[in-house]
């Protein structure tokens, strides 16, 4: 209509006329405007141009996904070591790629649970204030059933020390702890380690004379969690799932032994490498180097 010509005047008759005469705002018209000749075109996305388009994105994940050490790391994960090669994307896309090009690790279905005896949180300020310690079990070829213990560093996510045995016996349980204390504090001797907590679980191991006596021995504190409350011992409960999915449960051992070296190289891996979300994607022995760094100290 604006662009119709006055059959007195001869002349157009104007955006600004016309939208008078029609009673609407020159905004209005000038935004139908552009929906009406971007329906005529295909539809673009919206949204900012990025660098990278799906497929050069897609192809970028699995080659992330192929070099990591690890097995099934999620979208957060990818998306920092993205972020860490220059690629800047957002996480929302990373999951949609992954998503649909089947690439997501299988996931466990949800499950009812009860009432939570432990509601708190067990995650401390810094290092060396609380060692979460458990175990689990295994099979080698030649030795049979195998029990690793666990000891965990509740802030960083640090694996202090691991062991495995043919027999889960209290002094055994006790070995994780002992290479935790040597390697944070230097030595292994009376009142070396005061301050420092140990959450474990009601397992004969931990409750023995044995293992609590070794404990004051040391100067260390004992932190029983709840009865029936696995969550009051999740720090290490949740290093345990790691420690099947990404060694126990993809290899196989001959010996006692050839479990022993893979779970103290697993752990120097897991130590240096492993990316911590709350943390910001930092690895467990870099939050503690960031803690003992000078600036950290002032």
């Amino acid at each position: 209509m604006s662009h119709a010509t006055s059959a007195s005047t001869n002349r157009p008759y104007g955006v600004v006329r016309v939208c008078q005469e029609w009673g609407v705002r020159r905004s209005t018209f000038y935004h139908q405007q552009g929906r009406g000749a971007q329906s005529q075109g295909a539809r673009a996305k919206r949204g900012p141009k990025t660098a990278y388009t799906d497929e050069e994105l897609t192809g970028h994940i699995r080659q992330v996904l192929a070099a990591s050490p690890f097995l099934g790391e999620g979208h957060r994960k990818v998306w920092a070591r993205l972020r860490a090669q220059g690629i800047r994307t957002s996480k929302r896309r990373v999951l949609r790629l992954m998503r649909q090009a089947g690439l997501l690790a299988p996931t466990r279905a949800p499950r009812v649970v009860g009432p939570r005896v432990h509601d708190g949180t067990i995650t401390t300020e810094r290092p060396n204030q609380m060692w979460g310690t458990d175990a689990t079990s295994t099979v080698t070829v030649e030795n049979g059933a195998v029990t690793v213990f666990v000891a965990i560093d509740h802030c960083t996510l640090e694996g202090v020390g691991i062991h495995a045995a043919t027999r889960a016996t209290r002094f055994e349980a006790l070995e994780p702890i002992r290479q935790g204390v040597r390697q944070q504090f230097g030595a292994f001797s009376a009142g070396c380690a005061p301050g420092v907590q140990v959450r474990h679980d009601h397992g004969s191991q931990y409750m023995s004379e044995a293992f609590q006596t070794e404990l004051r021995f040391l100067k260390m504190t004992s932190s029983p969690a709840f009865v029936r409350a696995p969550e009051g011992n999740g720090v290490a409960e949740r290093f345990i799932r790691t420690l099947k999915e990404q060694l126990l449960w993809v290899r196989t051992f001959q010996t006692v032994e050839d479990l022993r070296l893979a779970l103290h190289n697993w752990l120097r891996l897991y130590n240096e490498q492993w990316l911590v979300e709350r943390h910001g994607f930092r690895s467990p022995a870099q939050v503690r180097r960031d803690f003992l760094s000078p600036s950290a100290a002032a």
